[in-house]
């Protein structure tokens, strides 16, 4: 091949990037998650715009494969879906202090509340709304997170039931998180489980007496069914992740991965041998090859610490990326592979024929699943299938 060889891609109507959002597996891990926890109800977590797989589109999903809550982390999120038509179960858990719930409590948005302050928060939304405002309590009972310590417990038990009786709210759910259910052999979760025991013994003997206790993520609700209460809360799993290796890979938990990262390489020329690849030329082509530029980077989500590391799948091969990760872009280097613009990236996916996954991306750069979707930004479009 010629040194000055060079193709250019001119075919304005292919896409640029895509990440493609398998609706269908997000349904089937659904019904995955039925089957662990078949005697709790599910919460389904769609906060962070679900994982970055686009939040309206997954959570009419979620709901029309029958999930009994949905979850959001912002006021903001738990408003954008009542806005779009959402009036299930819906519970809000982080919000700052003194900012506005009203919308939230006239919209029938459960909230959560760790402190004596957040629930007289709540309770300022409720007289303001007119409303009786559904509460979760939450306990901290090791991730030192939100949640009332034990020592803080009764307090806030004791200033709920004095809401209540006044009118002001319902109170829902007593709930708390799990530090290290990712880690099955970690005496964390049995600790955990038994100061949650103890806060709800101290509950109910107070006459607080909530619908759903949940305390199980992801990770817990395949790793520790003692965890799963009235209701779990997935997230990761739902979109076909694993909530953590130790616990194996999602084909071997049963879960198939709804996003797929999609490009189109832009330019591909041949360089001669010694050629420096990206900034800082970190990377120098040891004999006459062939770059691919890949139209993503950082801006994008595609982490630079991925820079050398990163798997990705182009005609039916797999190439790491060449270089460093760049704001909008990366390079390949395909070597005497016959790659040339409008070729099809596929960056990750759901691993079939030997492409690589999220959750391998995460393992090359020591992160973990979660991190790769939610981070893949507005500049991806999102184009969804496995629907009528």
């Amino acid at each position: 091949m010629s040194a000055s060889e060079s193709q250019n891609g001119n075919n304005d109507t292919v896409d640029r990037a895509v990440a493609e959002v398998d609706l269908a597996a997000i349904a089937a891990n659904i019904a995955r998650l039925r089957e662990i926890a078949p005697g709790s109800l599910l919460q389904a977590v769609v906060k962070a715009d679900a994982y970055g797989h686009g939040m309206l589109p997954v959570a009419e999903t979620a709901r029309l494969a029958g999930v009994d809550y949905l979850g959001v982390a912002l006021p903001a999120e738990a408003m954008q879906l009542r806005r779009a038509g959402d009036q299930g179960p819906l519970l809000c858990w982080l919000y700052a202090p003194g900012e506005d719930l009203t919308d939230c409590a006239a919209a029938g948005v459960e909230i959560a509340a760790s402190s004596s302050q957040m629930l007289n928060q709540i309770a300022v939304a409720a007289q303001q709304a007119g409303a009786r405002v559904g509460v979760h309590l939450k306990l901290d009972t090791g991730l030192g997170r939100n949640g009332a310590t034990p020592q803080q417990w009764e307090e806030l038990l004791r200033q709920a039931l004095a809401l209540r009786d006044g009118g002001r709210i319902d109170i829902v759910g007593i709930w708390s998180h799990l530090a290290s259910a990712d880690e099955p052999d970690s005496p964390a979760t049995n600790q955990q489980l038994q100061v949650f025991r103890e806060g709800l013994a101290q509950a109910d003997s107070l006459g607080v007496q909530p619908r759903v206790r949940h305390l199980a993520a992801s990770a817990g609700t395949f790793a520790f069914p003692a965890t799963h209460f009235d209701m779990v809360r997935c997230g990761i799993a739902m979109y076909g992740l694993t909530p953590g290796p130790e616990l194996g890979t999602a084909t071997e938990l049963g879960l198939r991965p709804a996003m797929t990262l999609k490009a189109r390489v832009v330019l591909s020329k041949v360089v001669p041998a010694g050629h420096g690849v990206s900034y800082g030329q970190t990377y120098r082509a040891a004999s006459q090859t062939r770059l691919a530029l890949v139209p993503l980077g950082y801006a994008d989500g595609i982490p630079r610490a991925g820079s050398g590391l990163l798997p990705v799948r182009v005609a039916e091969r797999t190439f790491s990326v060449a270089g460093r990760v760049a704001m909008d872009q990366f390079v390949l280097d395909v070597g005497d592979a016959p790659i040339k613009a409008g070729a099809e990236v596929e960056l990750f996916g759901e691993g079939r024929s030997a492409g690589p996954t999220a959750d391998q991306w995460a393992d090359k750069i020591g992160t973990i699943g979660y991190e790769i979707v939610t981070r893949i930004g507005p500049r991806v479009p999102r184009q969804y299938r496995g629907v009528d």
